[in-house]
């Protein structure tokens, strides 16, 4: 098979033929059609994310949706033809979606959309599962909730604020001036953030009282922000929580705080099957009509991966960024 590969940090890709994998026990063999390009991935290439533990040589990719080719013994889930998605590699010594086909575990997977295009479906599993993980496992997101989500116009951003919607929360978003009109397109109150302080804005949305529930997908001094803008006894969801933060307003608050750290089961092995229930999830908010994710619409191949990760690494992207890696 064709596959991009990376041989250390900060390289070129090589493109060149690669033994196919064989699917293991447990395993599906999936023929790739599209792989997502995500700021971890950047990282990831540059050297920037030990805490990935992706050796090298390697093929990098996150993100996959493809369909299945051949399926491991003792597979019950998946049958040969299936059409399939999820975030199954490119860190922990897993081979990623930068190529023609993968062997992965069949927990890490889920059904495609139907009303999805590999494209789309390909662009949804790692922002997805940070936004479920955050939102519905930490917080318990639930309906006549007041939901804050930093940086709404993000990958993880604009689909949080689906969930949030869809499970009946009032859901703000923050966000540069440009992206006010795609936020509210979402569903979501937009602020300005260069415009309003925290102060402001929880004055203005809440009476001063603060959100049930804040998702800060920036980090850094938005995490701040964030302690600064919760409810008393509400909860602080980041997946971006490094760094050193002062906790007095959050404890002031009597608030609650949760890390999201999303590749934990494919570099420990352990909660793989819960990511498969977190996609099926998608599916079923996608064939409803509540989940849609934003997909740059140029078209990116194996042979011009390196302009796709400029593309990303330099914020040039309409969405997420999706390789089309085979016919």
């Amino acid at each position: 098979m064709q596959a991009a590969v990376l041989d250390a940090h900060s390289t070129p890709f090589r493109v060149e033929q690669v033994s196919r994998p064989k699917p293991g026990p447990a395993q599906v063999l999936v023929r790739i059609k599209g792989s997502a390009v995500n700021p971890l991935d950047i990282k990831i290439h540059a050297g920037q994310a030990a805490h990935a533990r992706q050796p090298f040589p390697a093929i990098l990719g996150i993100d996959l949706a493809g369909v299945v080719e051949a399926v491991g013994s003792g597979v019950t889930t998946f049958r040969v033809g299936d059409e399939v998605y999820g975030m199954t590699g490119g860190v922990g010594g897993l081979q990623g979606s930068l190529a023609e086909y993968a062997a992965v575990n069949e927990d890490l997977l889920a059904l495609k959309p139907a009303n999805l295009s590999m494209r789309e479906a390909a662009a949804l599993p790692l922002i997805f599962i940070t936004a479920w993980e955050g939102l519905v496992d930490r917080a318990n997101v639930r309906a006549g909730q007041k939901v804050l989500i930093h940086g709404g116009a993000g990958g993880v951003g604009h689909v949080a604020i689906q969930i949030a919607r869809a499970v009946g929360a009032e859901v703000f978003a923050t966000g540069s001036a440009a992206s006010q009109d795609f936020i509210a397109q979402l569903g979501a109150t937009p602020i300005d953030y260069r415009a309003k302080s925290v102060e402001d804005y929880v004055t203005k949305f809440t009476d001063g009282a603060g959100f049930d529930i804040v998702y800060d997908t920036v980090g850094s001094g938005t995490l701040d922000a964030s302690f600064n803008a919760v409810h008393r006894f509400g909860h602080v969801v980041s997946c971006i929580g490094w760094g050193t933060h002062s906790l007095a307003p959050l404890s002031f608050r009597a608030a609650t705080y949760s890390g999201v750290f999303t590749l934990l089961p494919m570099l420990t092995g352990v909660g793989r099957a819960h990511h498969g229930e977190i996609m099926r999830e998608a599916t079923l908010l996608a064939e409803s009509g509540r989940l849609t994710p934003l997909v740059d619409p140029r078209n990116f191949t194996l042979a011009t991966v390196a302009d796709a990760y400029e593309a990303v690494r330099t914020h040039a992207a309409t969405g997420k960024i999706v390789v089309n890696t085979s016919n």
